[in-house]
């Protein structure tokens, strides 16, 4: 079936460009905490093999606008994060020193959290949970990300979503901090 042209507005003239509001129009601390959770089924994962360089994947960063890559293996199976905090911290001076390898040598393999252990969100408790919730949880934990997961239909776990504590405080419009030193979920327990 032919779809029908839309129609044109002709000769718009000066006109002014919109521009991203500080703060998502109804997103608080007691929203729905899915408000501020970036969906994997809406939005594709930035991701990146854990045999790339550790430049690279910065560099990937830097052009996607992110801060953390989910390292996939050659099955396309969830191997571990990089965040910049992995990148731009000391993980990659003590690996160049332990190894005696240039810093352009470092894989993302080399510094980034395994998978193994990682903690995460249970879709299930994220889906009646507030952003103040997820905001309280990243702060206890130092982190500035967290990943959310479901049940496959085959009963298998997937990563669903990810938490951004930048992404939260865009939408809220307004500053989020993290206590002074940055740990995995693994070494901080959650509420």
């Amino acid at each position: 079936m032919p779809y029908a042209a839309l129609p044109v507005l002709p000769r718009i003239g000066p006109i002014r460009v919109s521009r991203p509001e500080l703060g998502q129009e109804g997103v608080t601390l007691d929203s729905p905490a899915l408000l501020v959770m970036t969906d994997l089924r809406r939005v594709a994962a930035a991701v990146i093999s854990p045999q790339e360089t550790m430049d690279r994947a910065h560099a990937f960063m830097v052009q996607r606008g992110v801060r953390m890559l989910l390292a996939l293996d050659e099955r396309q199976v969830l191997a571990g994060i990089i965040t910049t905090n992995d990148i731009l911290g000391e993980k990659p001076v003590a690996v160049a020193e332990e190894r005696r390898i240039r810093h352009g040598e470092i894989l993302v393999a080399d510094v980034m959290t395994p998978a193994e252990r990682l903690e995460a969100f249970d879709l299930r408790v994220v889906q009646s949970a507030h952003v103040g919730q997820v905001v309280a949880s990243l702060q206890r934990a130092r982190r500035h990300h967290a990943i959310v997961v479901q049940g496959g239909a085959d009963g298998a776990r997937e990563v669903r979503g990810i938490f951004s504590l930048s992404q939260i405080a865009r939408q809220l419009g307004i500053a989020l901090q993290l206590p002074s030193e940055a740990r995995s979920f693994a070494e901080a327990s959650l509420p």
